[in-house]
């Protein structure tokens, strides 16, 4: 049970502060207009000076806790992050960003796992999982993915809770992929 809470406690302490947004105190009488496009209006970084939309800040976020992280590839809208650590491998792609790789608005985690879990037990750990999705890519290995919307607004502390529930991901895959059967028995 506390397997299943965990990435839901996370998820909820991620997605929390983007839903609990106060309404407006007075309604107001002229209909609302349409939101110009995101992609017009800058990005700026929170208060605290802390931009998730900016791959550096990740790579220097994990080189801080140990982990070896350097930009992998650049694309014109995407950036590829490549991450070693005694933990777990993965790569983080942010996509959506600016001509200089910045900016990003959303970010994909990705690691390859280990065992071969069949497509019904993949759909099956899907349908347990409320943050983490399994998939199997071409050459038939398992992979868990997590993603993320990224704010302006977000903080240096939504990172790290985000990183958290990330590694809440793969460690609740490897379990999984390691005996897919008793996993699921024991899923809700």
């Amino acid at each position: 049970m506390i397997r299943k809470t965990v990435p839901i406690a996370l998820a909820l302490a991620v997605l929390a502060p983007a839903t609990l947004a106060k309404p407006s105190a007075k309604p107001t009488a002229k209909p609302p207009t349409a939101p110009k496009a995101a992609a017009l209006r800058p990005r700026v970084a929170s208060s605290g000076g802390f931009d998730t939309g900016d791959p550096a800040n990740l790579v220097s976020l994990l080189s801080g806790a140990g982990a070896k992280a350097q930009i992998a590839k650049r694309d014109s809208d995407a950036v590829l992050v490549s991450v070693t650590s005694p933990a777990a491998n993965f790569s983080a792609q942010f996509a959506q960003c600016d001509a200089v790789g910045k900016g990003c608005k959303a970010v994909l985690f990705d690691t390859q796992s280990q065992g071969s879990p069949s497509m019904a037990q993949l759909n099956g750990y899907n349908q347990a999982s409320a943050l983490c999705r399994g998939y199997m890519d071409k050459a038939g290995k398992a992979h868990v993915t997590m993603s993320l919307l990224l704010y302006p607004d977000d903080t240096r502390a939504h990172a790290v809770t985000a990183l958290a529930a990330w590694q809440g991901c793969i460690g609740d895959f490897t379990n999984f992929s390691k005996n897919p059967v008793a996993y699921l028995a024991a899923a809700p």
